[in-house]
C-alpha cells in the first residue's frame, strides 16, 4: 500500500480526530491520505454518484441501501453510539411539529431518517408541514431568528443549543435506544468496492490503527482538530469527541452491526429505502 488515497469526510472534531494520524503519515505502512473536508449532504450525494475522484468516504447510514453494489462499509472509522441522537429544537416548549417548516442537514442523512421514524411514531398524522434542507450550522439560527419553526441538529448542536434560547422538543436518540434498546447508527466509512479486497482489508487496519493512535496521545490530533472545528471551543471539541468517537469506531462489532440492520430494515419496512441485500453490509 503505496499509493496515494483519497477520502472525504467532514471537518468535525470526531472525524478529524479519528484520521489525524493517518492523515499525517504517522500509520505504519498505510498509504498517503489525502483529505477533503465536505458537509455529510455532499459525501452522501458524492457517493449516491458513483463519483470515482474518491477511494473512501464519511457518509450517512442511511445512504447505505442505495451505495452498497459500489461502495463496502468498513467495519470501524464511523459514529455510532449512544447518548448520541439527534435533537429536534424550537424557539418554545411542546410545539407540535404538525403543521410546522423544520429544518434538516440532509434529506438522505442519518439523522432525518432517524426523524421520520420518530415523527411516525410521535406527530399527529405521521408528518410535519414542510421540511427544509440546510447546513447543519445554519439551523440553530435558523430557529432563533424565527425563519424556520423547528430543526434538527446533529454534532455538537447537542452541547450548545442553549446558548440559542432553544429548547429541546425532541431526542432522536433516546426515542430510538428506548424502542430498539440498539446504539444509534449515525456515519459510516465507505470505500469503492473495485478496490479489492486487500486493499480495502488494509484501509479497515490504517483506521483501526489512526483511531488507536488518537486515543493513545490525545494532545497529537489537538492542532488539526481545532483547525478546522469552526472556531468551537476547546471543551466542546472534546466533549464531541468523547461522544461520538467510542468502541464502535474501533470495530462495529455484534451490536454496531444489530443497529445498523436494525434501522435500515425497519425504515424499509416503513418504505423510507430500498431493502438490504443479505449479505450487503458482509466486509472482504
Amino acid at each position: 500500500m503505496t499509493d496515494s488515497t483519497r477520502i472525504a469526510f467532514s471537518p468535525c472534531p470526531n472525524d478529524t480526530f479519528v484520521f489525524d494520524a493517518w492523515a499525517h503519515g504517522r500509520v505504519p505502512g498505510a498509504p498517503a491520505l489525502d483529505v477533503t473536508f465536505a458537509d455529510i449532504d455532499i459525501t452522501n450525494g458524492v457517493a449516491e454518484r458513483r463519483d470515482p475522484a474518491f477511494d473512501l468516504l464519511k457518509v450517512s447510514y442511511a445512504v447505505l441501501p442505495y451505495v452498497l453494489d459500489d461502495y463496502a462499509l468498513l467495519p470501524c472509522g464511523g459514529a455510532l453510539g449512544r447518548g448520541c441522537g439527534p435533537l429536534v429544537l424550537t424557539r418554545e416548549a411542546d410545539v407540535d411539529l404538525s403543521d410546522k417548516r423544520v429544518a434538516v442537514p440532509s434529506e438522505t442523512s442519518t439523522a432525518y431518517l432517524l426523524f421520520r421514524l420518530w415523527a411516525a411514531d410521535t406527530v399527529p398524522g405521521g408528518g410535519v408541514g414542510e421540511i427544509v434542507v440546510m447546513p447543519f450550522h445554519e439551523i440553530m439560527p435558523a430557529v432563533r431568528d424565527g425563519k424556520i419553526d423547528a430543526g434538527l441538529v446533529i454534532h455538537e448542536a447537542r452541547f450548545t443549543y442553549q446558548n440559542y434560547g432553544l429548547h429541546k422538543l425532541a431526542d432522536m436518540g433516546e426515542h430510538w435506544e428506548a424502542t430498539t434498546g440498539l446504539p444509534i447508527p449515525l456515519g459510516a466509512i465507505i470505500a469503492r468496492r473495485d478496490l479489492g479486497a486487500e486493499k480495502l482489508r488494509g484501509y479497515a487496519d490504517a483506521v483501526r490503527t489512526s483511531v488507536r493512535m488518537a486515543w493513545d496521545a490525545p494532545e497529537a490530533s489537538r492542532a488539526y482538530v481545532m483547525e478546522h472545528a469552526q472556531e468551537m471551543d476547546p471543551a466542546v471539541a472534546d466533549q464531541h469527541i468523547g461522544l461520538y468517537v467510542n468502541e464502535f469506531t474501533a470495530d462495529l462489532g455484534d451490536d454496531g452491526y444489530a443497529a445498523i440492520r436494525g434501522l435500515l430494515t425497519r425504515a424499509a419496512a416503513e418504505g423510507l429505502v430500498p431493502a438490504l441485500a443479505p449479505d450487503a453490509l458482509a466486509f472482504p
